[in-house]
């Protein structure tokens, strides 16, 4: 990091939020996270939820390691304009990944464990009907 390092606005910060370009704000500092997206131990949906605020205590309350600390180093890309972070902020729900159509539903799974063994019994029952002997 160089030593007069940028000051970033908190509209532009918020505006990477997505897992090819994710930046947060810890501490102060705003860190680019993109490269680290598929290496994160809790996933990329974590980093996500931290996108667009200040995510200090989300950082602080997991319990990261002095390891993980010494890591964010390397992806800090400078300071945040603190006076530019709102006092509330809107809830923005986290981008959900499109909806894959081949997937089959799971109303219907539940329905084919309910109604598959009645199948099989019934069966049973009507085999059991034609073979008896009388």
């Amino acid at each position: 990091m160089t030593s007069d390092p940028k000051l970033h606005v908190f509209e532009e910060v918020s505006k990477h939020n997505t897992v090819k370009d994710c930046w947060l704000i810890i501490s102060g500092k705003v860190y680019d996270v993109t490269p680290f997206m598929d290496d994160h131990p809790g996933g990329d949906e974590v980093l996500l939820s931290a996108t667009g605020k200040e995510a200090t205590n989300d950082f602080e309350d997991v319990g990261h390691s002095d390891q993980a600390r010494g890591m964010m180093e390397k992806y800090c890309i400078g300071e945040i304009d603190a006076s530019t972070i709102p006092q509330k902020r809107a809830y923005v729900p986290p981008q959900q990944p499109q909806y894959n159509p081949d997937k089959t539903p799971e109303f219907m799974i539940k329905i084919l464990q309910f109604l598959l063994p009645l199948l099989i019994l019934g069966l049973a029952f009507i085999v059991r009907q034609y073979t008896k002997t009388e």
